[in-house]
């Protein structure tokens, strides 16, 4: 997989893994685990010595239930520890977690890489232009219509068909800009039926346009501790069997708490290769 950041490329010859840094005291798995800026580094180092390809970092929480805080309060949140990442790994490639084109531009100023909307464009129509003029490598994500039934309604249409139109209609307006990076990815856990996250894992290429690279988020979801009536601390093997199946479907990206354990499953599944 090929990554245009600014002038340069970044390549891989396997599947690519983020991992996951909540800057957040309520994300449903590990919200309130980091502190303060030692503890955020402390584990961005682990991500990155256990095989993080890239760190995304959030400072809202998108758990149903989820306090909706302000533009303000996300950047207070978000740009000391981006800052602090930054300069201590100068190399590790960055990802901000955002929806809010305010706070995407704060953070590309000091020094994030990727923007991952979890709305695709949808929750602040200003977010598509700025990614666009300016060419920001961008990961948009099939969730709700409005912020506020991000959990509160199931989309009812065929959710593979549904998940592409959207990718197609919000690619579209990318495009206009010229050359973008775009990564597609189908939020499981948003708005989708438990059969449905399922079906969109099964049929990965269903969904694909342009043969852009697709993401999967499922580390410890409700699908998994769901389905085998645990809680999202004990999913972490439920979560490998998953991001194994996605991996063997065609996902080019996982998106995960336990960077240690995908890494693994990548390096067992290029020996079948």
């Amino acid at each position: 997989m090929k990554l245009k950041i600014g002038e340069y490329f970044f390549s891989w010859n396997r599947a690519v893994i983020m991992g996951i840094l909540n800057l957040t005291p309520d994300s449903f798995f590990d919200g309130g685990c980091y502190n303060d800026t030692d503890d955020i580094i402390r584990q961005s180092e682990k991500m990155i010595n256990d095989g993080a390809d890239i760190i995304d970092i959030g400072a809202f929480s998108s758990r149903p239930g989820m306090e909706v805080i302000s533009t303000k309060e996300e950047l207070s949140r978000l740009l000391p520890s981006l800052v602090r990442i930054r300069e201590t790994f100068p190399e590790v490639i960055i990802s901000i977690d955002t929806f809010r084109k305010d706070v995407a531009m704060m953070a590309i100023e000091h020094g994030a890489d990727i923007i991952n909307d979890i709305s695709g464009g949808t929750f602040d129509n200003e977010m598509l232009d700025y990614i666009g003029k300016n060419h920001i490598p961008y990961i948009m994500m099939h969730s709700g219509k409005c912020l506020e039934d991000l959990h509160s309604y199931i989309v009812e249409n065929e959710i593979c068909h549904e998940v592409k139109s959207f990718f197609e209609r919000q690619t579209m307006k990318l495009s206009q800009y010229g050359e973008n990076t775009i990564i597609l990815d189908p939020g499981i856990g948003f708005n989708k039926s438990m059969s449905d996250n399922f079906k969109l894992l099964k049929n990965i290429e269903e969904y694909r346009v342009k043969d852009r690279p697709i993401l999967i988020g499922i580390s410890r979801k409700s699908l998994i501790y769901k389905t085998l009536h645990i809680n999202p601390k004990d999913a972490l093997n439920g979560t490998t069997v998953l991001n194994t199946i996605a991996l063997l479907g065609g996902a080019d990206i996982l998106r995960v708490h336990d960077v240690k354990e995908a890494v693994e499953i990548v390096k067992l599944l290029q020996e079948f290769h």
